[in-house]
């Protein structure tokens, strides 16, 4: 595996050094039972809304499958490679290919099956970084409260609203520039809240 420090060869990208990326080179090198305790609560939710989201699988199945994942990630952290993809999508594979399985056991007992049950090949492998702004939407939404209005409000319009700076500034009839800096600001004081509080 690449290190960090060493230059990738032309052509190759250089080896992510994020929080999960790092998690599992601990579990590969050292089975580390702290570093997939980490993952596990962050990413055990997202598979959970994944393969709850648009699918016949009871919560029954959709925890049977979380368990299934994680052994998965616990046994072949050692096979996944930071410079080809990041953490989320090696493991967002592993879910889909799992989920694929169990739907297929369940086929063989009668169990209802929707052409949308299986996940074509071509399927957004950004799906835990959407459902995990679903999962911090609430969270967001009560943080943003803590801010002064007139940032929350920006926040609000650019980050819900998903409308641009340039619109923002047009509608509250304020500079592009104010519009940038506030929500610089309300950024920054949202990280420093966020960084606060306990990871779950």
């Amino acid at each position: 595996m690449l290190r960090v420090a060493d230059k990738p060869e032309s052509g190759v990208s250089e080896a992510r050094t994020d929080e999960w990326s790092e998690c599992l080179g601990l579990i590969a090198k050292n089975q580390d039972r702290a570093a997939f305790t980490r993952l596990f609560r962050h990413f055990a939710p997202l598979m959970k809304a994944y393969a709850l989201s648009g699918s016949t699988l009871s919560a029954n199945h959709a925890d049977e499958l979380v368990q299934e994942v994680m052994l998965k990630v616990w046994q072949k952290a050692g096979a996944f490679d930071a410079r080809k993809a990041a953490a989320s999508t090696w493991i967002y594979t592993i879910a889909r290919n799992c989920r694929t399985d169990l739907y297929r056991r369940l086929q063989k007992f009668d169990t209802p099956l929707s052409a949308e049950d299986v996940s074509p090949e071509q399927e957004d492998p950004d799906a835990f970084s959407l459902l995990q702004q679903q999962r911090n939407r609430d969270k967001i939404r009560e943080l943003v409260n803590t801010l002064p209005t007139e940032q929350a409000q920006i926040l609000a319009k650019v980050y819900m609203e998903g409308k641009s700076h340039s619109e923002v500034a047009g509608e509250m009839d304020i500079p592009l520039g104010t519009v940038k800096s506030r929500v610089r600001l309300a950024l920054q004081k949202l990280a420093i809240q966020i960084e606060r509080k306990p990871h779950e």
